[in-house]
């Protein structure tokens, strides 16, 4: 994996005695540190966060070219190969939903802001997508034809959250 660079912002506390946490937010590498804590103290400490942070992160595909690999992908797996599309596509202005099908057009959008999100969410989101492709609505059949990817039920909890976080930050 090639090296992962996130800006950094570095938030002091003299509340912290001895502790050191960081956090990937907005794309951003926060790290809360000990007021009194030198610079040079805490060069190693970040560095070491970062690492730990990057080997969890998994590069997630960023262009279409990878999103249709991920289908193919899925499609064999969940699908024995026998759907097909036309375009699968990440788009910008799907604010409200992570991803939508027209079946009569062989064409799926999948939200670009899945893109920051694990790669078990993005591959639940395209199989959804995908069994549109076989049944256009949410009845039993359809959700039948999804609940073959076994991280559904884990991905529609973190998408639900993901709904509530987005719907406070309106507020």
């Amino acid at each position: 994996m090639e090296n992962q660079e996130w800006p950094i912002e570095i938030i002091r506390s003299a509340r912290r005695r001895k502790t050191v946490s960081a956090e990937l937010k907005n794309g951003t590498f926060v790290v809360r540190a000990p007021a009194q804590m030198s610079d040079e103290a805490l060069a190693p400490i970040i560095e070491k966060l970062k690492k730990r942070l990057q080997r969890r992160t998994r590069p997630i595909p960023q262009t279409d070219d990878d999103l249709e690999k991920a289908a193919r992908r899925l499609n064999e797996r969940h699908f024995g190969g026998k759907l097909r599309w036309q375009s699968i596509r990440y788009v910008k202005n799907q604010t409200k939903r992570f991803g939508s099908c027209t079946p009569s057009q062989g064409t799926i959008r999948i939200s670009d802001r899945l893109a920051a999100m694990p790669k078990w969410v993005r591959d639940y989101v395209i199989v959804h997508e995908l069994a549109h492709l076989k049944e256009a609505n949410h009845g039993p059949r359809f959700w039948k034809l999804v609940n073959r990817y076994p991280l559904t039920e884990r991905a529609r909890g973190y998408l639900m959250a993901v709904g509530l976080e987005e719907e406070e930050q309106l507020i």
